[in-house]
């Protein structure tokens, strides 16, 4: 395992330390040359022994001097306050590649030296070297340059650093410099690793955009709303089999002759047609919180998981749509359409059945039954939309809607009776003013009958009928009344 390189935290401090200890011991030496000299001046009067001793100190400083600069494990390079090379330390003349060589002025250095800028083939500008810069007092630093030996090239990072003697004269500028191979390649992998987990996201990117449009594509045919109550987070996560039991609201809308209606269009208007149908009406069940299970034929089947409320909405607003598209078909030369909407709310399960090839989303429950059922006889009662009374029990604030009891009826497939509500808040404004006088009346009309004062709930049924004679439902019970009390005096 190769040895972790210093920090330039470090380096500085080693560097600073290193150039003091240098100062101190070049002032020592020259404290002792001083006395050397002194003492040759008057020999006469100074001992040999005393001048043995201070030539003896000098070397010393001297050896102490160079053993502490070989001992670095750093490059040191020193040049005298002439510009010219004095001394390189062991580190210095391996990485150089050479040793103390003569310079003509310090714009040679690069050349001398062999010191390039990193990574090319031109010489690194001697006046921007850290060595040279530091005979104008500068410390400085560089980490761009390289050193160019027969066999390899070796990337550096170098200070320069200037020293003073006491008197603060530059005597020399010390260049300190280290191989930084390591740190490069290190710099390189981990620059090559970036590249790498750019690319790997790019590709995980375009495979996630590619999962996505996947997944968008497969919600066309899957709600996504399906796969969350499956628990699933794409198409891919579904497993046969898979279920889930839910209550929620379902809406069963059909158009009403529309197989009379398919029989004057081609192929192609036919698919025409139904798409541009069915493009206007989904809007309405999304933005209430409801997603469309499945289109059969002409008719489509909705579930809502939040609430009632937003079934009944939804059946609402599609019935406001329906308004606008008659007057767009009018408006173009075609006859406008009729739906009937039915709406029952129940516990269901929800799940994929099929086999190993083919696989489908279901959703299972008699309250899916019932409300296609309810959906059937809207068209039996001339209006609109119809829920049933558990969809009228669950919902947060009935008086919020126009509402009024039906009938109780015992549907196809069903032993008990179902209670049923017309919600009438998409009728034509003189439609629905109508039914809201008459609705205290027409109520009340309603317990008579149930309570079978067949005569009296018939008189009510006739009035609702005098101010609103296209009621179609206050008919349906007059005539009922009638047929009721011919029955009764026949008995």
């Amino acid at each position: 395992m190769l040895e972790e390189q210093p920090s330039r935290e470090q380096l500085l401090l080693e560097i600073e330390r290193l150039r003091q200890q240098v100062e101190d011991l070049n002032e020592e030496k020259a404290d002792l040359e001083i006395l050397l000299e002194t003492t040759s001046q008057h020999s006469d009067s100074v001992t040999d022994e005393l001048r043995y001793r201070a030539l003896k100190a000098v070397r010393e400083s001297e050896l102490r001097l160079s053993q502490f600069l070989e001992a670095v494990p750093l490059g040191i390079g020193v040049l005298d306050a002439n510009g010219k090379p004095c001394y390189f330390n062991r580190a210095g003349k391996q990485l150089l590649g050479k040793g103390v060589l003569p310079l003509d002025t310090l714009e040679d250095v690069s050349e001398v030296y062999q010191i390039y800028v990193a990574g090319t083939d031109t010489l690194y500008p001697s006046e921007n070297l850290p060595v040279v810069r530091a005979f104008k007092g500068e410390i400085t630093m560089a980490d761009d340059m390289e050193i160019h030996q027969p066999d390899r090239k070796i990337p550096i990072e170098g200070w320069g650093t200037p020293i003073f003697d006491e008197d603060g004269n530059l005597t020399f500028a010390m260049a300190v410099f280290q191989d930084i191979t390591e740190r490069k390649q290190g710099e390189s992998e981990r620059q090559n690793f970036i590249n790498e987990l750019y690319k790997l996201n790019q590709s995980l990117e375009k495979a996630l955009d590619a999962e996505l449009g996947l997944t968008d594509s497969y919600g066309r045919f899957v709600p996504h709303q399906f796969l969350n109550l499956l628990g699933c987070e794409s198409i891919i996560d579904v497993n046969l089999g898979d279920h889930v039991q839910e209550e929620m609201s379902v809406l069963f809308a059909d158009i009403r002759d529309f197989t009379t209606l398919s029989e004057t269009l081609t192929p192609q208007e036919n698919f025409k047609f139904i798409n541009g149908y069915f493009s206007r009406m989904e809007p309405a069940i999304i933005s209430n919180n409801g997603f469309i299970d499945k289109y059969i034929g002409d008719a489509i089947m909705a579930l809502f998981s939040d609430c009632a409320d937003d079934a009944v909405k939804a059946g609402i607003a599609m019935l406001n749509i329906l308004i606008e598209y008659n007057q767009h078909r009018q408006s173009v030369g075609y006859i406008p359409i009729q739906i009937g909407i039915g709406i029952n709310t129940g516990t269901l399960m929800l799940g994929t059945v099929g086999g190993k090839s083919r696989m489908d989303t279901t959703v299972i429950s008699d309250a899916v039954n019932l409300a296609s059922r309810i959906e059937g006889l809207t068209k039996s009662y001339g209006v609109p939309l119809l829920i049933s009374h558990a969809t009228f029990e669950r919902l947060q604030n009935p008086t919020d809607y126009a509402i009024r009891i039906v009938d109780k009826v015992q549907v196809k497939g069903k032993s008990q009776f179902v209670t049923v509500y017309e919600v009438f808040d998409a009728e034509t404004p003189e439609k629905r003013s109508a039914k809201l006088e008459n609705l205290h009346v027409y109520t009340e009309a309603m317990l008579m009958y149930d309570r079978k004062e067949f005569r009296e709930a018939g008189k009510l049924f006739e009035e609702c009928l005098r101010t609103n004679s296209g009621d179609r439902v206050a008919r349906i019970y007059k005539k009922r009344c009638q047929d009721w009390r011919l029955l009764l005096k026949g008995i």
